[in-house]
């Protein structure tokens, strides 16, 4: 039976979860469907947030670079069919969770139609006019508290995988 190497393209079906069990992100249709979560019956089309819109095997190029690097090296030498589990490390996932990374503007300092929400992950600006991502943690009526965290920084990740196909 053949059996992957560097440079081959594969497909491959995984779930990753967090020390507690939650699903983060799948393949496998519903893995990561909370229902309560879903806000329309039509999830799986436009994506909702829920975990539900994507689903089916992830295509990738072993050593490309596509995936985390582990993942990647693992998949070397499995034969179709097989599974494997990989933790990610934080570290070498999404980083350390960094507290320099929260930062408050007073609300001055916002654009006067924001009205922003805790948990509502937004897109900002900063003085150089880079784009990053942050997510309102706190809201007074005197400022906001913004974390650009990634949301998974400082989880381990694990990663139960099956190499699909060979391409």
């Amino acid at each position: 039976m053949a059996q992957a190497q560097k440079g081959d393209r594969v497909t491959i079906d995984f779930t990753g979860t967090l020390e507690d069990g939650t699903v983060f992100d799948s393949t496998l249709e519903g893995a990561g469907c909370d229902t309560d979560d879903c806000e329309s019956d039509d999830c799986g089309d436009g994506g909702c947030g829920c975990g539900c819109e994507e689903s089916g095997p992830m295509a990738l190029t072993i050593g490309g670079g596509e995936f985390f690097e582990k993942i990647e090296e693992a998949l070397i030498g499995m034969a179709p069919g097989e599974k494997k589990t990989v933790v990610i490390p934080a570290v070498e996932g999404f980083g350390e969770y960094d507290e320099e990374k929260v930062f408050t503007v007073e609300r001055s300092d916002l654009p006067p139609d924001l009205t922003p929400e805790v948990g509502q992950e937004l897109v900002i600006s900063n003085e150089n006019d880079e784009d990053f991502g942050v997510t309102v943690v706190e809201v007074t009526d005197e400022s906001v508290t913004f974390d650009a965290n990634h949301p998974l920084a400082g989880e381990d990740l694990t990663y139960e995988f099956q190499l699909v196909e060979i391409l």
